[in-house]
């Protein structure tokens, strides 16, 4: 197949290099100067816009930050959606909120193209290796093409429908369970803290009872050993997660109660100038919060 791929963070950078290990054509545009060299050094092709990312392709990946550079992408002069033709599909891969996912569905339909939104679980670490987890949304022909890209991308793939939206919605859910999950873990681990419980001690109780997962071993052992460097998620991005989820819950019309606890932590960590550190470091503020740190 042939691959554009638009926007080369972390993320990114990991799951391009995995297409073009897999032999795939690619073209790559990032408008940070020098995110596509490495890239280029393994067989890309640099290009200087959004819309030439699509020429002669058959699928564009977009891995962008925001809503906001996700609707720069689509639109005016250099944009995806003025530059596909019609035989080109626009797989939107990075998370994004409900209401910013169904403009960029309607505009690409009103364009005639084909929209995937296709949100993926999982950090960054662990793109470069295929591990992530993909939730493809969007029409089932389509998805059907994709599926090579997508076996090459991730170690499996959770479908749920037609709907774009429905793939935006299980990535910001599954984002608000984990962060309320890293809030929870910094709410227990500053109680048996302060009944005289070492960190490590209450680590090793809770991950040999109930929450022996992945999560809850990596963010544990973060939040035990108060280790805050950032390998995924900053608090700054777990901060855009928060609102996400908080807009989701808005277009439902429910209650999310819960977020604006992460929320509110995250707030003064950035605040705090931590906006660099993983978001586990929202437990440091329940720390705080209750006398167990400064």
């Amino acid at each position: 197949m042939k691959i554009g791929f638009i926007g080369l963070g972390r993320m990114g950078q990991g799951m391009a290099g995995r297409v073009i290990a897999a032999d795939h054509d690619m073209r790559v545009f990032d408008p940070t100067p020098g995110q596509t060299n490495s890239l280029v050094e393994r067989g890309a092709v640099a290009v200087d816009s959004a819309a030439a990312a699509t020429r002669g392709c058959d699928v564009v990946i977009s891995m962008l930050p925001s809503d906001a550079i996700l609707n720069a992408t689509l639109h005016g002069d250099g944009g995806l959606i003025p530059g596909m033709d019609t035989g080109c599909m626009h797989m939107a891969m990075g998370t994004h909120g409900i209401p910013a996912i169904n403009a960029a569905n309607k505009a690409h339909q009103k364009a005639q193209q084909t929209f995937i939104a296709c949100p993926v679980l999982g950090r960054p670490d662990l793109a470069a290796d295929g591990l992530l987890t993909l939730v493809p949304g969007g029409p089932a022909d389509a998805v059907e093409k994709v599926r090579p890209l997508l076996e090459v991308l991730g170690k499996r793939s959770i479908e749920v429908g037609e709907e774009p939206q429905s793939a935006a919605a299980v990535k910001i859910a599954n984002n608000f369970v984990l962060g309320c999950a890293i809030e929870t873990m910094g709410e227990a681990f500053s109680l048996v803290e302060n009944f005289g419980v070492a960190r490590e001690q209450f680590l090793d109780v809770m991950l040999k009872g109930l929450f022996g997962a992945p999560a809850y071993e990596v963010y544990g052992q973060m939040i035990a050993s108060r280790s805050w460097d950032s390998n995924g998620a900053t608090a700054v991005i777990g901060l855009k997660d928060a609102n996400l989820a908080l807009e989701a819950a808005a277009a439902a019309n429910m209650p999310l109660p819960s977020t604006h606890t992460w929320k509110d932590y995250l707030t003064t960590a950035i605040e705090r100038g931590e906006g660099h550190l993983d978001w586990a470091v929202m437990a440091r503020e329940q720390a705080r919060a209750s006398g167990l740190e400064t």
